[in-house]
């Protein structure tokens, strides 16, 4: 079997680590494991495996698979492997299978070896021939469409097949002429002989090869027939000596399916656990609608900081550790449940609080003007990198008569509870000096483009000699050292809840939230990002933390919004709105 090392843990920008193996709290899967190695089975072996279909790139619910099969292998001692279904030509690119490759990688993990389901087509095909001559399998010739109707319902048993009794014989001439070319796609099928009685839909005959002329991504134009992935899974789990196969409850009603074919042809047994796949607000994880977000040009590709893919997040800025963080907290269960997105991005600030690295950045900028500091005159102020890591140490910003503020922490006329800069009203510049407003510019439609202030020179550091208390402490930039740079305002990508939640006659894509995105060109950021690097994370202070985007290029900057902080004043002003209204 191919082993392929190259799918190492391969750390990110140098400051994400890989996840030590630790016991977790308990859960179902878990107990059965231990059980199973108390009991001997499988003489204490544990291999478990990751599966995905090279189909589409990996997203957030893929996480929750992807730590769950690495850390349980990782507890105790157990081997995983990173294993492509490449069972659909149609669908299938190497350019998915790169992109999972990178998204394992990034999540901390080494596989212990990359298989491909298309290295066991010819072993599948041998299994196929054994069925047949087992009287387990028979060529079919009705259409899908009329698969379907012979079927039956959930509460009507199916029909059998008019060509269900033919010959052992016949049946191993057209199932070689099928591999052969010889017939069109869809005209034939090869289909399991089982029971088209039985409650369980996916025993009533279910297709095993389907006739496909198309090249695959790895085998090319060999074949001409591809194994159906109920067909192919619990084979390739088998042949890996997979113990614990865990899947996501949709496979439930699959399993009975998996079981009759291993017990058919006789090898060895996976056993085929389910657990609640992972849903969270305000987020899609089908597959198939994220490729349409992406064929219909909704966001800018798979890796859009919007999207709930892995490379989506990565690019947005999310950290491993966070996800793994995440994943751990909500648990596995046998109960599909919906996950409050708040709990991931709570996870993400927590770990970012921890090690991005603070800096002073103004988005929406209004230009202030210390009347009494002397002109041309430049001093450094120490800032502190981190307070929650004294070794990130300290960095020096330079402060001068012309700064820039964000416009919200400006108003002429403050409303009730607003503490921020306001004529009369005195503030603290953070790591600078106390300033005062004194007066403002307007244009000619009577808006705020300057506001002018006096300093206290004896409160440099933010501190007060006298003991006077200052209830607002605002960022700032000096003016003449300030570098631009594009900053992405991410939002939630659909506006609901549930964005599956339509009214008749609508379909999912009318929840997509319009405002998913504000791109900000003119933020004015303190010099020490001028050599930000792509991947680089920052926390811009009061406003959130922000991610260098693969867009940068020398001289143009670009950030990414990652999450962000919670705003007391923004709370109000907006419960201020809503009541005025």
């Amino acid at each position: 079997m191919p082993n392929d090392d190259s799918a190492g843990n391969k750390p990110v920008n140098g400051n994400e680590s890989a996840p030590e193996a630790q016991p977790r709290p308990s859960n179902f899967i878990r107990d059965i494991i231990l059980k199973d190695i108390a009991s001997g089975k499988h003489d204490g072996r544990v291999q478990t495996r990751f599966p995905p279909e090279p189909n589409g790139y990996l997203h957030i619910g893929h996480a929750k698979s992807i730590c769950l099969n690495f850390g349980l292998a990782a507890e105790f001692s157990g081997k995983c492997n990173l294993r492509f279904d490449d069972t659909n030509p149609c669908k299938e690119e190497v350019e998915y299978v790169d992109s999972i490759i990178e998204d394992v990688r990034w999540m901390g993990f080494q596989p212990d070896g990359v298989f491909y389901a298309s290295d066991y087509f010819g072993q599948l095909h041998a299994w196929a021939i054994d069925l047949i001559k087992a009287g387990k399998a028979y060529v079919c010739d009705l259409t899908a469409e009329e698969v379907r109707k012979y079927r039956g319902t959930l509460s009507e048993p199916g029909t059998e097949s008019p060509y269900r009794n033919r010959s052992i014989e016949e049946n191993l001439d057209l199932f070689e002429r099928m591999g052969k070319g010889e017939f069109p796609d869809g005209t034939r099928t090869l289909r399991s002989k089982i029971d088209m009685t039985s409650p369980n839909l996916n025993m009533r005959d279910p297709v095993m090869y389907r006739i496909l002329h198309a090249d695959h991504h790895r085998t090319g134009g060999t074949w001409c027939i591809y194994p159906m992935y109920d067909f192919t899974h619990g084979q390739s789990d088998s042949i890996e000596k997979i113990t614990h196969s865990i899947c996501t409850l949709e496979f439930e009603d699959h399993r009975p399916l998996y079981d009759w074919y291993i017990e058919s042809l006789g090898i060895f047994p996976p056993q085929q656990i389910e657990f609640d796949r992972l849903n969270l607000t305000y987020t899609l994880l089908s597959k198939r609608k994220l490729l349409a977000l992406v064929q219909n040009k909704v966001v800018t590709g798979w890796d859009d900081p919007r999207m709930p893919t892995l490379s989506g997040i990565r690019r947005r800025g999310y950290t491993p550790e966070a996800m793994r963080t995440f994943c751990s907290r909500i648990g596995v269960s046998k109960t599909n449940g919906t996950i409050e997105l708040g709990l991931l991005e709570h996870a993400v600030r927590e770990d970012l609080n921890k090690r991005a690295a603070r800096v002073m950045a103004v988005l929406k900028p209004i230009k202030v003007i210390i009347d009494n500091y002397p002109e041309g005159q430049v001093e450094e102020m120490e800032a502190i990198n981190n307070p929650e890591d004294e070794a990130m140490g300290t960095r020096h910003v330079p402060f001068s008569r012309e700064i820039y503020i964000e416009q919200d922490d400006f108003r002429e006329v403050p409303p009730k509870g607003y503490y921020r800069l306001s004529p009369g009203k005195e503030v603290r510049l953070r790591y600078a000096y106390l300033i005062t407003c004194t007066s403002v510019l307007k244009n000619q439609a009577g808006e705020v483009v300057e506001v002018h202030c006096s300093y206290d020179p004896a409160t440099r550091g933010g501190n007060t000699p006298d003991g006077r208390k200052v209830k607002s402490t605002i960022h700032w930039v000096s003016a003449p050292h300030a570098i631009n740079a594009e900053v992405r305002m991410y939002e939630n990508l659909f506006s609901k809840e549930d964005p599956n939640d339509v009214a008749e006659g609508q379909d999912w894509m009318d929840n997509l939230n319009p405002h998913s995105l504000e791109v900000v060109t003119g933020g004015k950021l303190e010099p020490s990002l001028s050599d930000a690097a792509p991947g680089n994370r920052y926390q811009f202070e009061r406003l959130g933390y922000f991610c260098v985007d693969t867009d940068t290029k020398p001289g143009s900057l670009v950030f990414n919004r990652t999450v962000g902080l919670r705003d007391s004043w923004a709370k109000i002003e907006k419960a201020q709105k809503e009541k005025g209204s």
